[in-house]
């Protein structure tokens, strides 16, 4: 398989294997008008498999969803084909109309305008809740 390098751009790596696709959903890549890659299953020395995504434009991307979806995954922003920053993600204590609640008695089920914000309560288990009705979100 042959994957070209990217000459600027992003590389979300050390993503857990089985997560690229979904981290591609909510990231929204499918609307892009640029080349972008996911590949699954790639062998790693850290996680033994891993998934890749390589976006091939220096566009926005939400840290927060790729830390809820897979905290410690990495970010690689490339310019004129070199790496330039590398950051490593966390979970985000916040996330804001990302996922939203299931609960249909929410207060968010019936005000179409407001925003779904879910709250991390708890990191270990990585959980978190409505900010309106504390229904679990994941």
């Amino acid at each position: 398989m042959n994957i070209d390098s990217i000459q600027n751009g992003i590389v979300i790596d050390h993503i857990t294997a089985g997560q690229g696709m979904r981290l591609y959903e909510l990231l929204g890549l499918e609307k892009l008008d640029c080349s972008v890659a996911i590949i699954k299953n790639v062998v790693s020395r850290k996680l033994g498999k891993k998934d890749i995504i390589k976006i091939d434009s220096g566009i926005h991307v939400n840290f927060d969803v790729i830390g809820y979806v897979d905290p410690g995954a990495t970010v690689n922003i490339i310019r004129d084909g070199k790496l330039v920053e590398k950051r490593t993600i966390d979970m985000p204590e916040t996330l804001t109309n990302v996922i939203f609640c299931k609960n249909p008695r929410c207060i968010t089920s019936t005000e179409q305008e407001l925003r779904h914000v879910v709250k991390l309560t708890d990191r270990k288990n990585k959980i978190y809740r409505c900010l309106y009705c504390e229904t679990k979100a994941n």
